[in-house]
């Protein structure tokens, strides 16, 4: 009797994983709103505020990532995963103590996003890394497909309840959401009976630079990843620039109330769930570098129809459904192809390194381009600031209609021990 089943269905282990991780996407989608509503409505922040919170966020993660890499491809991926969602329940869960208390500041506020952003990197480069070795080779995109199908069903019930709780007890409470579902994440993970592959002895290991040294050489010497990569890089660029005044523009240029766009964005979970279902199908019809590009298409058009909004109430709020269902269900199917080519090409043993240095090339153009964000956002206006964001964006969709991305038809076949090895 083989160990594994049939199918994910049937598939206990990842179906514990499956579970944990949408009821914690769900508090992580409740929290995306309200830490930016907190820090906007309730703590009455500036534009540059609101980008240096969001450096809070981004900064401590990317200095770390190389050589969490480097940790996480020495030990073993889940107990990390776990520890980090108790650290990251713990410390959200001080923002409404505090509140309540009568302290809470703009200063703890960066603090915890700072703390949380380190623990983040640390569990999601260890469950990229962790995920190949829970499921078979050949299930990495049906399991990427599924977790992504769930968390957009999350996304439709936490950004949709999100807004309302905002209005009815205020966003340092409904943070609370979000600390208690870190906790059922990290029970779900110990709950797994699975044994994980032993690490390297380290016996075998080098010092831990050289280490994370070759997470970049893989990396790079792969042209398409390297391509990919560059791409991410030019997106999280100029998405730091919008991500830094999207809320502050629909909140305050738009006039969207706090509960109404709880819903817009729960728009976006319908679409990015059925994006996660059409993932497969739509990889076995155009390929995927043709799938690659038509969701970059969608997804800036979706944007643009935010950047031009205007007129009367019903009108923008028509053009912002419409980015929400035209754009997040592409970015879902996008997201999901770049993830798992990069699982299946890259060997187990680095892919904690390769998916830090991955995440840190695309964090300091992000981290760049938030601090952008809000100093355009102050001298030339939220919606300016938007619309040159956009149109760096579509230098990104360019820069990979010239890659040679475009040109590969199936999912490559797993990696071989040598990381050398390159296809197209």
């Amino acid at each position: 009797m083989t160990y594994w089943p049939k199918g994910l269905w049937q598939h206990t282990d990842f179906l514990k994983l499956w579970g944990g991780q949408t009821l914690s996407m769900f508090g992580s989608l409740v929290g995306k709103i309200a830490l930016p509503f907190l820090v906007i409505y309730t703590l009455q922040a500036s534009p540059t505020q609101v980008a240096w919170v969001r450096v809070a966020e981004i900064a401590p993660g990317m200095l770390v990532a190389l050589l969490a890499g480097v940790w996480i491809d020495r030990l073993q991926r889940r107990p990390i995963m776990l520890w980090a969602d108790a650290g990251r329940a713990l410390v959200i869960g001080s923002i409404p103590v505090a509140y309540w208390l009568g302290h809470l500041t703009l200063i703890q506020v960066a603090a915890v996003a700072a703390v949380v952003s380190l623990l983040t990197v640390c569990f999601d480069i260890a469950y990229e890394a962790y995920l190949p070795t829970l499921v078979e080779p050949e299930h990495v995109l049906d399991a990427n497909s599924k977790l992504s199908a769930t968390v957009s069903i999350a996304e439709v019930a936490g950004f949709g309840i999100a807004g309302a709780l905002f209005q009815l007890i205020g966003g340092a409470f409904t943070l609370a959401i979000d600390a208690i579902s870190f906790v059922i994440s990290a029970c779900s993970l110990a709950w797994i009976r699975k044994p994980e592959p032993p690490p390297a002895p380290s016996a075998a290991r080098e010092p831990a630079l050289h280490e994370a040294r070759e997470g970049v050489k893989v990396l790079l010497a792969n042209r398409v990843l390297r391509s990919l990569a560059g791409i991410a890089g030019m997106g999280g660029h100029f998405g730091g620039v919008m991500g830094t005044v999207y809320v502050l523009y629909i909140s305050r240029d738009l006039q969207i109330a706090p509960g109404v766009q709880g819903v817009l964005y729960a728009f976006g979970g319908i679409s990015s769930f059925f994006g996660a279902a059409l993932a497969e199908p739509v990889l076995r019809h155009f390929g995927l570098g043709k799938t690659l590009v038509a969701a970059s298409v969608l997804g800036l058009v979706g944007y643009l129809l935010i950047g031009v909004a205007f007129g009367p109430y019903w009108l923008i709020v028509l053009l912002l459904i419409g980015q929400q269902l035209l754009g997040d269900g592409a970015d879902t199917i996008y997201q999901i192809h770049v993830t798992s080519l990069r699982q299946t090409v890259t060997p187990n043993h680095l892919l904690g390194r390769v998916n830090a240095t991955w995440r840190l090339s695309n964090w300091l153009f992000v981290l760049v381009g938030t601090v952008a964000g809000g100093v355009l956002a102050e001298h030339i206006g939220l919606r300016a600031t938007f619309l040159l964001a956009l149109a760096g964006r579509a230098v990104g969709l360019i820069w990979l209609l010239f890659s040679p991305v475009h040109r590969i038809r199936a999912m490559p076949a797993p990696a071989p021990a040598e990381p050398e090895h390159q296809w197209v």
